[in-house]
Order: C-alpha cells, then sequence, then structure tokens
C-alpha cells in the first residue's frame, strides 16, 4: 500500500503520527509499545492532524535515530527506517515488527497500543507477560505439591476416570495398574514427587491444600448483581467434581424450553443454553484459571444471561477476536486440559470457544459473548427473550424426566443408560446424572454390569 494512502487512513493500533524528530522520547516509547502489540509504522514529518511536513534530514540523522532507539530500549529495537517522499516532502518511515514476548521497554517502562494512545502497562499486566515467557518452567499444575503424598490421592477417583477415559477416547492404561503407575503414565509425578495437578484432579481433599480452588455459583434475581441472590454455593473437591457440581447447579437454575410441534403428540423440551457450550465453558474456565490468583471461579446465573468467571486473563498472543476462529491451545494449566479432554469435558485443538459459539448459533441462540474484566475472562451466554419464553422450571422437568426413565425400566429392565437416552431425546451425560440421584435416593438398584446386567425399582 502506497505511504500516502496509509498516512491517509489516520492513526490506529499500527499506525503513529509524529511532526518532528523534536518528539524522540514518544517516538521511542511507541515503538515500544508498537513492539508490545501487534506492530506497527511510525511516520515522522505528520502533523496530528494529518498534514505532511518535510523534516531536515542531515548527515548521520538516521544513524542517531537508530542509535537512540536501541539505546533506550531493552530488549534492544532495531527497527527499519527509511525516508520516503511524499509530494516532495521527506517523510521518515520506522518500521517495528511485533516482539515475540511484548516484553520491550523504553526507558525502563513497558508501553502498549490502546486504539490510537501508547499507554503504560499496569504492573499486573507486565507480571503476566513474564510469567507468560517462562511458562515451560511455570505451569501451575505440573510444579510439584509440596507436603503432597500418595495416600492424598483418592484411588476412587483416578479409577474411575481411567475407566472413564478408556471407554471415551481410548487411554492406553489398564485399570489393574498400580496407583502410582498410573500418575506416572499422566505425567502427574514429577521426580517422584505429586504435581498440584495430580490433587487438583484426584485429591482426597483438594482444598487442604489449594482453597482458592473452590467455585462460587449464585443465582441472581432479575438482571443485575445488586439484586438479591436467590441461591448461591460454594463448591468444593476436585476439579472434575467442580465441574460436574456447577453443571448440577446450573441445570437447577436454568429453565428449559418447551413448544408443541406439529405432528407430535409429545410437548417439546430442551435446556435454555446447550448443554454441551455449558461443559466446555466450565472445562476452560477450570482448566485455564490461574491459580496463583486467589479468586475462585465463578458462575453467576441471571435471568437474561450464564455468566463463567476464571481468574487470569488470556495468555498472548490470544486475544477475544482470534477465540472466535482456529487458534492454538495455549492451557495455563495442560495437565488438567488434558485430563478434561481424555473424558471428553473439552478439546484441546483450540476448537472449543468456536464451538461454543457455533452450538449456541445452532440452539437458536445469539452468539456468547468473551470479556476479560477485573483481571478474570468470562464466557456469556445470552438469552434474548427472558420473558417471552415458554419455560417450566428445572426442578418440574427433573421429576417428569425421572418418571419417564422409571416407566421405561419398568418396560425394560436391561435398557442401558444410552438406550434410555435414546428413547428420550436427551444426552447420555443428562441420564447418568438421574440414574445417578435415583439410585442415590433408593428408588432404583443396578444389579450386575453395565452390559449384562438390569435394574431394580424399589420405589
Amino acid at each position: 500500500m502506497k505511504i500516502k494512502k496509509i498516512i491517509g487512513m489516520g492513526e490506529s493500533t499500527i499506525i503513529e503520527w509524529k511532526q518532528s524528530l523534536a518528539e524522540i522520547d514518544e517516538i521511542i516509547e511507541t515503538a515500544a509499545a508498537f513492539a508490545n502489540t501487534e506492530g506497527g509504522q511510525l511516520f515522522i514529518g505528520v502533523s496530528p492532524e494529518g498534514t505532511i511536513y518535510s523534516v531536515q534530514i542531515g548527515k548521520g540523522t538516521i544513524e542517531k535515530l537508530v542509535n537512540q532507539i536501541a539505546q533506550h530500549t531493552d530488549p534492544k529495537l532495531h527497527p527499519n527506517v527509511i525516508v520516503k517522499k511524499i509530494d516532495n516532502k521527506d517523510v521518515i518511515v520506522i518500521e517495528v515488527k511485533e516482539s515475540h514476548d511484548h516484553l520491550v521497554l523504553a526507558f525502563g517502562r513497558p508501553y502498549k497500543r490502546v486504539g490510537r494512545s501508547t499507554v503504560k502497562m499496569s504492573k499486573d499486566e507486565y507480571e503476566r507477560l513474564i510469567l507468560e515467557k517462562h511458562k515451560g518452567r511455570l505451569y501451575f499444575d505440573e510444579q510439584i505439591c509440596k507436603e503432597a503424598k500418595i495416600t492424598d490421592i483418592s484411588n476412587e477417583k483416578l479409577l474411575t476416570f481411567v475407566k472413564k477415559a478408556k471407554e471415551q477416547r481410548g487411554l492406553n492404561i489398564d485399570r489393574e495398574t498400580p496407583v502410582p503407575d498410573i500418575l506416572r503414565k499422566l505425567k502427574l509425578i514429577k521426580n517422584g514427587k505429586l504435581t498440584n495437578a495430580a490433587i487438583l484432579l484426584f485429591g482426597k481433599d483438594t482444598q487442604s491444600f489449594f482453597l482458592q480452588a473452590e467455585l462460587k455459583a449464585i443465582r441472581f434475581k432479575g438482571v443485575d448483581e445488586t439484586k438479591p441472590m436467590l441461591d448461591f454455593k460454594t463448591i468444593g473437591g476436585d476439579a472434575i467434581t467442580l465441574l460436574e457440581k456447577a453443571e448440577s447447579f446450573i441445570y437447577d437454575h436454568i429453565p428449559m424450553k418447551a413448544w408443541i410441534e406439529s405432528g407430535k403428540l409429545q410437548r417439546q423440551e430442551k435446556w435454555l443454553y446447550p448443554q454441551d457450550a455449558i461443559r466446555e465453558a466450565l472445562a476452560n474456565a477450570l482448566a485455564h484459571r490461574d491459580y496463583a490468583s486467589s479468586g475462585k471461579v465463578q458462575v453467576r446465573i441471571f435471568d437474561d444471561r450464564l455468566e463463567v468467571w476464571n481468574p487470569g486473563l488470556l495468555p498472548p498472543p490470544l486475544t477475544i477476536e482470534k477465540l472466535k476462529g482456529k487458534h492454538d491451545s495455549i492451557p495455563r494449566n495442560p495437565l488438567i486440559a488434558k485430563a478434561f479432554f481424555w473424558i471428553k469435558f473439552a478439546e484441546d485443538v483450540g476448537s472449543g470457544t468456536s464451538k461454543i459459539i457455533r452450538w449456541c448459533k445452532e440452539w437458536g441462540l445469539p452468539e456468547p459473548t468473551y470479556e476479560e474484566a477485573g483481571g478474570s475472562f468470562v464466557t456469556v451466554f445470552h438469552n434474548p427473550k427472558p420473558d417471552k419464553q415458554i419455560q417450566i422450571s428445572s426442578e418440574k422437568s427433573s421429576e417428569k424426566s425421572s418418571e419417564k426413565i422409571i416407566a421405561a425400566i419398568k418396560e425394560n429392565p436391561a435398557i442401558s443408560a444410552q438406550q434410555i437416552a435414546q428413547l428420550l431425546g436427551v444426552t447420555s451425560r443428562a441420564i447418568e446424572k438421574h440414574l445417578s440421584k435415583l439410585k442415590e435416593k433408593g428408588i432404583i438398584k443396578r444389579i450386575g454390569p453395565d452390559k449384562g446386567g438390569h435394574w431394580e425399582i424399589h420405589g
């Protein structure tokens, strides 16, 4: 693109004008800011209004400019500096490439571009970038969990996970393998010691090691945080348990949409928000949260939206816009993310956020939004017409589903959970939850193995 045309487009995140070399400090700060954002071009000889002036260029002017930029930046910047003739006037163009780690300082301070402005980074943001640079050595979940012993691991949780991972993704670990060996194969033991991920995933008492590893679930009245809370729970346990209990809380507090379709006798029903998207958002929050923060993952339910909050901002080079398309998977806690992948709680190829968008659109909902607020990353599902939908309460829906499940078992005591799901037109996970609750209440009992066994009804 021609230089004159670029100037005519105005200043932006990647374009800056300076009238003369007298603004050398601002020039150096902007060069560092470009390096810490997306790169950019700095034009010297253009006024704030976009008027082109001629820069006086003498012997050594360009060499001195390059040296000044290098001298006052750390690590030293060596941008490409050229002189262009525009309307017979000399304009200096400084082309700065994006830094791979966004950690360039100008005069000992970090800067970045925000719109058309060069602004100083906050201390917290700069420290986060430093941690990201060294994340290979600093992944929280890969660090050794001091004081943790093998007896702090729940064998039952671990073996249940192995069984499910084998069924879901073909995990090549036998359930008869000794617990320490299973943990080694899952990379949850490092230098003979348990990692933080081992306790976060399979600990008997996770919160005795990590108090911040709790989840807060809140149902607000109306659409405002200042309104009364209809329900509030602090959920403890391992990461898998947190996800499952958070799901249960959500389904206890969001309605089901119900409608009558032509030619069908039974009323059609589905949850307000897509179940796959809810699970993916929760898994992302737990796998990508910053465990160095004392904050907790939060679920906030309002009449018009569902929000999932997790402590920690997006790691570079991810941006909100990049989440909507194909992008690299950059988990803050890769061991937890991998465990979720094995049991189909989440994807591990950077497609989860774009799939959430697709699932919501297919569900007939607006596109969900991704935000960064107060040091947290937020996924927001939207309910566009909270007062106009035909809804039934989740409690009544749960009762009705239980009745249908019991009726199916009476009809065929050997029926499997998957067959019940197909019969009722819901997910296998939803049926498994209902079956679990019915078993806990003593209403039904499974006799024999999953394959070849049968149900008994006691209620």
